[in-house]
């Protein structure tokens, strides 16, 4: 017979059942490590992510603090995760919720929000945080204009890295028996890998804090322009990031997160989001330069379910150049051009029009992108394009055109292709756009104009 317990093993709430997430073993993707990597899977918490911890640690204190009461909404910028948190401690508390996210995240994050009965302000990616349109002023305005509004800030809200030293890193040592020698965590606000970092290193200082990084972001050194990668990395220093805890930061690129991301949940049957890929990809960087007795423990955030629509859609993978088809594909034509091929060719929307003339004639290109930022560009930071033809019609109407900024007479953007895509494809595309930006490892990095797939196709670079 079962032993039964004294009494019903039944939680009173939902929040109840938040942590105590458990460590597995990764095995396949470590061939070639001798220590061992472990991943913490934050993704069994009832939100499905490690957000669901602080978002109850940061309503507690509203309410104990009479900044949030009843009938009262909260509105926070999220890429996801922390708004799901939050809509559940507001389902069981009877709060209204509004959530500001960027125009990078996955659509079925902005329906999963919704489907808790959330409001969803979506807004441009590509812009300073000072910008008006950036999702943390849009926050801030919506704070201002709404009744019994209460913003978390999960930037600089203490109870955020308070509730990881408070329960994620305490299991995190239990777990592992005090054996731990390694800890890595994406960074985002710096909430998860701050307060798990004070609680280790108080049990021991020798314990090395990691931090994996998308490439771009200011932890690893970036100026924080857009990346692809979703929920971590910054372009600003948040209050809840503690440097002084974190022993290293290593920088992972769009395309091995992503990559990794796939592998993890193709080789160990573990369904990971991209920044799970970003903090995988860190460990078993890390986990090259330990011995037997190293245990690394990996922070996974949250599932991939999140991502189906991009990390593991094929077409998403390949327009933006991570993945590559079978047969002839763009990266031949680019081969083909030999050693001729310049680096991307752009201009800034506060550039004038005689310069944009300048660059088509010495380049000797018809069409040019229009992008802020400095390369290498994010795909978000192409803004439209300029065509001779076009720019040659205005200048026979009025010269003065020439001396005005490029943005005000520019086109649309040009239509994207990645570089590992089929030939067929672009020849496709180019029926109906005098030339294509060809993405590879998710940014713009030529433009390919018809009279070089035409060239390809007539054997004259061969």
């Amino acid at each position: 017979m079962v032993d039964l317990p004294d009494a019903p093993q039944i939680a009173d709430s939902l929040l109840d059942l938040i942590g105590n997430t458990p460590l597995v073993r990764l095995r396949r993707v470590t061939e070639g490590l001798t220590c061992q990597v472990v991943a913490k899977l934050e993704m069994t918490n009832p939100g499905g992510s490690v957000k669901d911890r602080p978002a109850v640690a940061m309503i507690d204190a509203a309410e104990r603090d009479g900044l949030l009461g009843p009938g009262g909404t909260i509105v926070e910028p999220t890429s996801g995760n922390t708004g799901v948190g939050l809509a559940i401690v507001a389902a069981q508390r009877g709060y209204r919720c509004i959530f500001v996210m960027t125009d990078k995240v996955a659509p079925e994050k902005v329906e999963l929000l919704r489907a808790y009965g959330a409001e969803v302000v979506v807004c441009p990616v590509a812009v300073e945080p000072s910008d008006p349109q950036s999702y943390y002023s849009v926050a801030e305005r919506l704070v201002r204009e709404t009744p019994g509004a209460f913003r978390p800030n999960q930037y600089a809200n203490e109870w955020n890295p308070w509730a990881h030293e408070h329960s994620t890193g305490p299991e995190i040592w239990r777990q592992t028996a005090g054996k731990i020698t390694h800890f890595v965590a994406g960074v985002g606000t710096g909430g998860t890998i701050t307060g798990v970092a004070r609680y280790l290193k108080a049990q021991n200082p020798n314990v090395q804090i990691v931090g994996g990084d998308p490439a771009g972001s200011v932890y690893s050194g970036g100026s924080g322009r857009p990346y692809l990668v979703e929920g971590i990395g910054e372009d600003f220093w948040p209050t809840t990031y503690d440097p002084s805890l974190v022993d290293r930061v290593v920088a992972i690129t769009d395309e091995d997160s992503f990559n990794m991301a796939r592998r993890v949940t193709a080789e160990e049957g573990i369904l990971i989001g991209g920044s799970g890929g970003t903090a995988v990809a860190a460990a078993l960087e890390v986990g090259k330069g330990l011995g037997p007795d190293g245990l690394v423990v990996v922070l996974i955030p949250d599932s991939g379910r999140g991502y189906l629509s991009k990390v593991f859609n094929d077409d998403w993978m390949a327009g933006l150049g991570f993945v590559h088809a079978e047969g002839r594909t763009v990266a031949d034509v680019l081969r083909a051009r030999g050693g001729d091929v310049p680096p991307l060719v752009y201009v800034h929307p506060d550039d004038t029009v005689r310069r944009a003339v300048n660059l088509m004639r010495g380049h000797g290109v018809s069409q040019l992108p229009v992008a802020k930022g400095e390369l290498p560009l994010a795909a978000a930071e192409v803004l439209g394009a300029v065509d001779e033809l076009a720019l040659m019609d205005l200048a026979m109407h009025d010269r003065t055109v020439l001396d005005s900024e490029v943005e005000k007479v520019m086109g649309p953007r040009l239509p994207t292709i990645g570089i590992g895509q089929p030939l067929e494809l672009a020849v496709e595309l180019l029926d109906r756009a005098p030339a294509l930006v060809v993405l590879a490892g998710g940014r713009p990095h030529i433009v390919l104009a018809r009279t070089d797939m035409l060239r390809y196709l007539s054997g004259a670079d061969q």
